[in-house]
């Protein structure tokens, strides 16, 4: 079967048979080629619905977990948005094909650089990219996210990026313990935030001065 059509039926089988039906999200994950991203001994499982291993003990997210956090999201095509993991690269690439600018931080840089070369070759120059700790949030204090995704677990939600998120802004965050956590969906107020609970899963930890420690 040839790669568009394992796309096709990821999005028909795996998004829109639980929901996601949203333009923006299916259009992406219509175009993105899961597979370039893949390592290349595990490239006959692109299209699976599962993580896959990418090295360094992170991993190229479930394709559903990534369409589900962006429909929480609610992307607009003029979003600014702030990505905590790059990993793969894989959802930045869905980012950048949705949205106006992506800035995404990652602390592995190995990661970071093989997921650029793979980004510019796509043609996608609307994302910046930074090596460090992405608990922390952007290094530029002056730049306010319409949305911020962050895909590792977190034991808390980090002050630094709830100050990087504008009003009315949206973040989405997976918390709680080490191995399993709540997906959590913040919308910022003036003075505070309201905070939901969208549902359960499992990531890697998020690793960080306000994350967990190595």
């Amino acid at each position: 079967m040839k790669w568009e059509d394992q796309r096709k039926l990821l999005v028909e089988e795996q998004l829109l048979s639980q929901g996601i039906d949203d333009a923006i999200i299916v259009d992406a994950f219509l175009k993105i080629p899961r597979e370039i991203f893949v390592p290349q001994d595990m490239i006959h499982d692109s299209y699976n619905d599962t993580a896959l291993s990418i090295g360094y003990g992170q991993t190229i997210s479930q394709p559903f977990t990534v369409a589900y956090m962006m429909k929480v999201l609610e992307l607009e095509k003029n979003d600014i948005v702030l990505e905590i993991g790059t990993g793969s690269g894989y959802q930045t690439a869905l980012l950048a094909e949705s949205v106006k600018k992506v800035y995404t931080i990652e602390r592995i840089e190995a990661l970071s650089k093989r997921a650029e070369i793979i980004l510019n070759s796509l043609g996608y120059f609307n994302i910046e990219y930074y090596v460090g700790d992405g608990t922390l949030g952007w290094y530029d204090d002056s730049v306010i996210f319409d949305k911020i995704i962050v895909t590792a677990g977190a034991p808390k939600i980090p002050q630094s990026l709830l100050d990087q998120l504008k009003n009315g802004g949206r973040m989405v965050i997976p918390v709680g313990e080490y191995s399993e956590q709540l997906m959590k969906l913040i919308i910022k107020k003036l003075y505070n935030y309201d905070e939901y609970e969208v549902g359960s899963f499992r990531f890697v930890p998020l690793i960080g001065k306000n994350g967990w420690k190595r």
